[in-house]
């Protein structure tokens, strides 16, 4: 059995957040997204951007995270930048 269909989604996850943080230079805080897409894996990795005081302050970043299927890093971006403190809206599901 090949290696991508025998990583549990955490050891995706880990790859995922160790090869972003040796290529961007960023230390995920928090996983808020995992999916798998076409050929692969999305993540959604928060990271602090510009750490103030008090930290509900500082500065956040969501970046996209693709991997292949054996849970590589193919490519990121930035999607979102946020305060800390601030909540998104409510969506509604009707």
């Amino acid at each position: 059995m090949s290696e991508a269909k025998t990583l549990s989604a955490v050891a995706r996850v880990t790859k995922a957040r160790d090869q972003f943080r040796d290529l961007s230079g960023a230390e995920p805080v928090s996983v808020s997204s995992l999916k798998q897409v076409d050929g692969g894996w999305e993540l959604d990795l928060d990271v602090v951007e510009v750490p103030r005081i008090p930290d509900t302050t500082s500065l956040m970043a969501t970046y996209r995270v693709v991997t292949d299927d054996a849970g590589d890093v193919s490519g990121y971006e930035r999607v979102r930048r946020f305060s800390r403190n601030q909540a998104d809206a409510p969506t509604r599901s009707d």
